[in-house]
């Protein structure tokens, strides 16, 4: 036998050794054949592959490094090096590296997979787009590149791309738990809810302990008013998983504790550990909050909701001067706004009709929506980010528009042209569309330059209720930092009051005030006068809107599904003297405390 002969017998018994799970004898094997060939690349590669496999990722590198001196256009070891380098964390190296692999091997669909999950992670997602491209042309029934590829347009918001991916996938590879998953998911942010539910199952039909999808599931089900399903989801989840946070805090929503209930001891127990994530503390914190509030225990209540609005501000990095900034934006743009421009908008008009409902987060803005999308002749959209997407970015370099004043225009006819673009993409057959964002407020001067036939509702609430429904909320959303320190709260209130005060002055007979406590202690009388406004015709459902089958996706889901609730705008005097600093707080700015 020759010595080469030799060398591919011992590296056979290696790779045998390996392929068997017995890594570290493999990798004690080829150290020593190292020895003996030292300028062997191959064995190299084989070591780190080995240490990789041990979880000794920077040992790794090095072999796969020495291996690259010895031979620089090793294509499989370019490509270990990339996996390495992407699973330290190191994602420009690893994108060199696949490349480099790619270079000397260009229909390697494995590299091209890599390098486009690689960009993706990076969020370079237009490059990850043509890396997946590649690597499915290259390979066509390669499940994991049709997956990677679906993630990053859903990222992209390709929405209706991703789920074809994800179906190929999943045909492929029908076992593919992951990919069932993020297809559910897609499925539910175009509502197509049964389709995300029918998702959901497939994937725990194939990984019956996948606690996420139990969760997502859960979501679902609420977003459908089905409580019990999804509280039992919830339930799933955490069995699976004791430890996840979100789950807990999604539950603590939906049922009403009771001293015995172990849930409690057991979120107890996960909030007294020391190596718990901030994220996840601060969820629990909310979640622990609820269920004392449920057994009347208010020192327990009020330790836990300060600390997790604590976290929370923390988390969020916010400051009330953000909000000051863009607020006074607001007023500067449109307290100077041409006259000559509001003369000359004029709009082609639109077969859509949007209607605007505002105010502050947990002021009714969900059930006055539940309301008028329960008329035969409207489609609830919910809460839409569209406005806002489009208007900050024109509020935050405000004074470039200010000073050309064809900017500004082009500015209100683009908001207006892709606004309803987004409204058509809902492909529903009402013409009259609500979107129901409460924050939109901030940005009611776009509404009325680019929709000056829009209708604008806006809610008012007590003040201190409306406070502290916000404060004991956890929004999933990072738009409401105001909401967790007191302080805070007080000051964007105040905020709020100037910058309505200032809209109303600006457009006296263009905004329809509606008082929430109104609407519950009158509720035919208000509903009436609420569609007149619209110049909706009478629809005896809008009384019955709790029997109205639609999805709702936000904090008062289940609230919209019953009847007419009167005095929940008093609740929180039953926590007054924990309030002290709110109250105190708003009064400094002479709001009424009722």
């Amino acid at each position: 036998m020759t010595e080469v002969d030799s060398l591919q017998t011992q590296i056979n018994s290696v790779i045998s050794l390996y392929s068997n799970g017995h890594i570290q004898e493999a990798l004690d094997s080829v150290e020593t054949l190292i020895k003996g060939y030292p300028e062997e690349p191959l064995l190299y590669n084989i070591s780190g592959v080995c240490y990789k496999a041990v979880g000794q990722l920077d040992t790794a590198v090095k072999s796969f490094e020495k291996a690259i001196a010895l031979k620089p256009d090793y294509t499989e070891v370019n490509y270990n090096l990339g996996l390495t380098l992407q699973e330290l964390g190191q994602l420009e190296d690893a994108v060199k590296c696949y490349e480099k692999a790619i270079a000397t091997k260009p229909d390697y669909a494995e590299a091209h997979n890599n390098l486009g999950a690689t960009l993706k992670d990076l969020g370079q997602l237009d490059t990850a787009v043509k890396s997946y491209k590649k690597a499915v042309t290259v390979k066509p029934d390669y499940a994991e590149a049709h997956y990677g590829f679906g993630i990053t347009l859903y990222l992209l918001d390709q929405l209706e791309d991703a789920i074809k991916c994800y179906e190929k996938a999943v045909a492929i590879k029908p076992d593919y738990a992951e990919a069932h998953y993020n297809l559910g998911g897609t499925f539910y942010q175009l509502n197509q809810l049964d389709a995300a539910v029918k998702s959901y199952k497939k994937a725990i039909a194939v990984k019956p302990d996948y606690a996420e999808v139990h969760f997502s599931l859960g979501v679902v089900f609420r977003t459908l008013s089905q409580q019990d399903a999804a509280v039992k989801c919830y339930e799933k989840a955490v069995a699976i998983k004791p430890g996840y946070a979100e789950a807990h805090r999604n539950l603590s929503a939906l049922k009403k504790y009771t001293k015995d209930d172990p849930q409690i001891t057991q979120m107890q127990s996960l909030v007294s550990t020391s190596d718990l994530s901030q994220s996840d503390r601060m969820l629990l914190c909310f979640a622990l909050a609820k269920a004392y509030e449920d057994l009347g225990k208010q020192d327990e209540l009020f330790k836990f909701l300060h600390e997790g609005n604590r976290l929370r501000k923390e988390d969020l990095s916010y400051s009330l001067d953000k909000d000051q900034k863009l607020f006074t934006s607001c007023r500067n743009l449109f307290s100077s706004l041409p006259p000559a421009i509001e003369n000359s908008l004029s709009y082609e008009t639109s077969a859509i009709q949007p209607i605007f409902i505002v105010g502050m987060p947990r002021s009714g803005t969900s059930l006055v929506e539940q309301i008028i999308a329960s008329h035969h002749a409207v489609h609830g959209a919910g809460e839409l980010s569209t406005l806002s997407e489009l208007s900050y970015p024109i509020i935050n370099d405000y004074s470039n528009y200010y000073d050309t004043n064809s900017l500004l225009k082009k500015a209100f006819f683009s908001i207006r042209q892709q606004y309803l673009d987004s409204l058509s993409s809902f492909n529903v057959s009402e013409n009259i569309i609500t979107d129901k964002m409460p924050l939109n407020f901030r940005y009611i001067g776009f509404i009325l330059s680019a929709f000056p036939e829009a209708k604008i509702i806006h809610l008012k609430r007590d003040a201190m209720a409306t406070c502290w429904s916000i404060y004991k909320h956890y929004f999933q959303s990072r738009g409401n930092g105001f909401s967790y320190n007191l302080e805070d709260l007080a000051g964007f209130y105040d905020m709020y009051i100037d910058l309505m005060a200032f809209w109303h002055q600006l457009y006296s007979d263009k905004i329809y005030d509606l008082c929430y406590e109104d609407l519950t202690t009158n509720q035919e009388e208000e509903t009436r006068k609420l569609l007149a406004y619209c110049e909706l015709d009478w629809d005896e459902n809008c009384l019955n809107f709790h029997t109205t089958k639609r999805a709702v996706k936000t904090a008062s889901a289940l609230q919209v599904r019953q009847k007419m609730y009167q005095g929940s705008s008093k609740v929180w005097k039953q926590h007054e003297a924990y309030l002290e600093p709110l109250t105190k707080a708003l009064s400094s700015y002479g709001i009424n405390i009722s």
